[in-house]
């Protein structure tokens, strides 16, 4: 019985959440899109949704709205997504609400969609809803898509 106390912290430490973002494994985990390593803590984003309520995790916010874009569940209010604050450096700790960021335009972010989340606006940002409208006409640049010739398409 002591056995069972001592172990039950651990044991709700290893439940998988079904709320919130969580820590990345920098250089190790990889982007649920393009499949490439999510090595760069100030452009990584993660969404959860859907009827599993599966956390997913990207090297770069313009794949995470690409991916959004095709689920079913896209427009369900419960959708959780997150980006990391540019601003806060390599740290990877510094989650913000996408719907609620600002973005830096013009950036070299992993997937070359050119954005990076900021809190608070500024004359160079722009709001997520116009980052979204040039995410999705752009598409999916040509760094995510297999044998692509270099000009980004939806696939």
């Amino acid at each position: 019985m002591i056995a069972l106390l001592a172990a039950a912290p651990l044991l709700a430490a290893c439940k998988p959440q079904s709320e919130g973002p969580e820590p990345i494994r920098w250089g190790r985990e990889t982007c649920e899109i393009c499949g490439m390593i999510i090595s760069e803590p100030q452009y990584a984003s993660e969404i959860r949704g859907g009827p599993d309520r599966k956390l997913v995790k990207f090297d770069d916010i313009g794949d995470a709205v690409n991916w959004l874009e095709e689920q079913p569940w896209k427009d369900a209010p419960d959708i959780e997504f997150w980006v990391m604050d540019y601003d806060s450096g390599t740290k990877g700790d510094a989650w913000m609400d996408a719907r609620q960021a600002h973005y830096r335009a013009g950036m070299v972010s992993p997937m070359d969609y050119g954005f990076a989340a900021v809190r608070h606006p500024a004359s160079d940002t722009v709001d997520y809803a116009t980052m979204r409208v040039e995410v999705l006409k752009r598409g999916l640049t040509w760094r995510c898509v297999p044998g692509a010739d270099g000009e980004g398409h939806r696939g």
